[in-house]
């Protein structure tokens, strides 16, 4: 039987941040809508950089880097991943929608669809919109959505944490795009 044993980060075969620069990503974009933790926006870009996603749009009050605590859980990833702020999310969702992304909102409706049901297609853009650890997404942007997707959760509990629920939505919009 053989012996199995941790990698170290060496022998992990990671790309440095300018071979980052320069790999295709996947057509995805993350846009954070009023994200107020910045462990969570951390969390989300360490997750970006993970998947290959195309860029982080940080809307509202979601802080920005460069900060001490966002960059503790996104150890180095606000470097790998593109990002930028756009103060309002109607404004940023707009500029997408001409950029021809559909829009999803990630986010429990009378009109939400299982993410496992959604149909991901290889020759379209996406933005996956995250909202507000409490409020949720935005109301006034609501009618710039094309769809909104759920998190099946079978447990006591309504919501996923924010940068939890974009981690499994990245991973299965991944899987798909790759």
């Amino acid at each position: 039987m053989s012996t199995t044993k941790k990698l170290k980060l060496e022998e992990l075969g990671r790309i440095d941040v300018e071979t980052f620069k320069q790999t295709e990503k996947i057509p995805l974009i993350v846009v954070l809508d009023n994200v107020r933790s910045m462990h969570n926006v951390g969390a989300v870009f360490r997750t970006a950089d993970a998947f290959i996603i195309e860029k982080i749009v940080l809307c509202g009050i979601t802080p920005v880097p460069p900060h001490r605590e966002i960059h503790k859980a996104a150890l180095g990833a606000t470097e790998s991943v593109d990002w930028n702020f756009e103060k309002e999310i109607s404004t940023a969702l707009q500029n997408l929608k001409k950029e021809n992304v559909e829009i999803i909102g990630i986010e429990q409706t009378t009109n939400s669809q299982n993410i496992d049901d959604f149909s991901i297609q290889k020759n379209k853009k996406y933005a996956l919109v995250l909202g507000n650890e409490v409020d949720g997404l935005s109301d006034e942007a609501f009618k710039s959505y094309d769809a909104f997707l759920e998190i099946p959760q079978l447990g006591t509990k309504h919501s996923l944490n924010v940068s939890v629920c974009a981690g499994i939505a990245m991973w299965e919009f991944f899987k798909k795009l790759k």
